[in-house]
């Protein structure tokens, strides 16, 4: 077994409850690790053989660009589609991080933070 993570992706989105937070956008951080069987790819050194990270980013960013009320309905969508389209990730943990939230204070960010395994 092994572990792929992709961490830090940095994104400017349109999630949020109030009406403005959706018009003016934010700043957002989510952080990913797959767990996958690492040990043909060691073996091959094939991309085809493990979960290719362009992939990983790719449906963050995709996934990211839909407005959504809550940071736990990104996230799933998120996991959902990893699992969906690549058969080789056996569990994920995703972390969807708002930066500089708007909720009177000074706070650096807020996170959610999902895991998932195959069911």
């Amino acid at each position: 077994m092994g572990i792929i993570k992709v961490e830090n992706i940095r994104i400017y989105a349109h999630h949020g409850c109030l009406k403005e937070e959706t018009l003016i956008g934010s700043d957002y951080r989510v952080d990913l690790k797959v767990k996958v069987d690492l040990t043909k790819s060691a073996e091959t050194d094939t991309l085809g053989d493990t979960v290719d990270y362009v992939f990983l980013n790719k449906v963050v960013r995709q996934e990211m660009a839909k407005p959504s009320k809550l940071l736990e309905t990104v996230a799933q969508r998120i996991l959902t589609r990893i699992f969906k389209e690549d058969k080789m990730v056996e569990k994920a943990t995703i972390a969807v991080s708002k930066l500089n939230p708007p909720i009177g204070g000074d706070v650096e960010m807020v996170t959610i933070e999902m895991t998932q395994k195959r069911k």
